[in-house]
């Protein structure tokens, strides 16, 4: 029978039980998590449907890469108001009816659901409604602002709601669990347009004039400014030219039933982005993920989206 010495002190070393290696008198350890020395400046606008399209990947960069940067999203005020002249003339946007058909080319490319027939029915007065209760969110309840910034999204671009409208955005905010009447009557005060503007004032100074943009800073304010939608791999080398004294590694991925239990409600574009399968494979991979009735899988607009219940 093999002998036990886990009970054996070393006389020598000093230690008790099997040393193995290290028996160096003392080594440094670093346990903890990467210090974050980058901050990433999301610059977007809740009607902009190109950050709706982004939201597949920065989902997936935020999980994988959110431990070498402090997030910071800002407005950007993509729409103030509707005059009586062109908005956007260069790119054919003359008056609201001109938006739904660019919105839907959008839609069909990347393949987030975008209806767009709001422009047509009841259009968006101003994006500085629903960027006004987001300044609000930010500031009192800032764990929420992303989340009530997606609802906006969802209702907006595939539910075809007006998220410039007082119930449609009291509603969104009772969604995230915060007082609707409340947060909407106090983004109609001063100081929710004040906040608005410092926004637009940061955004100014980085240079950023289109969206979404994507500006990440290291300490010596020195950065990478990404223009569009881009890929998972833009955004990644993009922080590594940051952090070149180390090789950025991606956490792993949170399951597919934490990962519903956090958004609430996913479309098969962003699950099949977040865990590198094909359109093809997405029933398959819901069974094999998820328990049997513990999820609903509905349409809109051709695209499946999936909701725990």
């Amino acid at each position: 029978m093999e002998k036990n010495n886990n009970m054996v002190c070393d006389m020598e070393t000093g230690i008790c039980g099997p040393a193995g290696d290290d028996t160096g008198a003392m080594e440094f350890i670093d346990l903890s998590a990467p210090k974050k020395t980058i901050d990433l400046y999301y610059v977007t606008d809740p009607i902009c449907s190109h950050c709706w399209a982004l939201e597949p990947v920065l989902r997936k960069f935020v999980h994988q890469y959110g431990h070498y940067f402090n997030m910071h999203t800002l407005m950007g005020g993509l729409l103030e108001k509707w005059g009586n002249g062109p908005v956007d003339p260069a790119n054919g946007i003359n008056g609201p009816a001109d938006v739904a058909g660019h919105w839907r080319e959008v839609g069909e490319h990347s393949r987030m659901p975008i209806d767009g027939t709001v422009w047509y029915d009841n259009p968006i007065e101003s994006s500085f409604i629903p960027s006004r209760v987001y300044k609000v969110i930010q500031e009192k309840h800032p764990e929420l602002a992303n989340t009530f910034l997606r609802r906006a999204r969802e209702e907006l671009f595939a539910f075809n709601k007006n998220i410039a409208q007082d119930d449609v955005l009291i509603d969104i905010v009772n969604q995230v669990g915060l007082n609707g009447e409340e947060i909407v009557k106090q983004s109609k005060l001063p100081e929710a347009n004040t906040k608005l503007h410092e926004d637009f004032q940061l955004v100014a100074k980085l240079g950023v004039r289109g969206f979404p943009t994507i500006v990440m800073m290291n300490e010596e304010q020195q950065g990478v400014r990404i223009v569009g939608a881009r890929t998972l791999e833009d955004y990644a080398n993009g922080l590594q030219r940051l952090l070149p004294n180390e090789t950025i590694k991606p956490k792993e991925l949170s399951g597919l039933d934490q990962l519903l239990q956090e958004e609430k409600l996913l479309f098969s574009r962003e699950i099949e982005e977040f865990y590198s399968i094909e359109k093809s494979e997405l029933d398959d991979f819901l069974q094999s993920r998820l328990a049997q009735n513990a999820y609903t899988v509905s349409s809109i607009l051709d695209e499946k989206y999936i909701q725990l219940n």
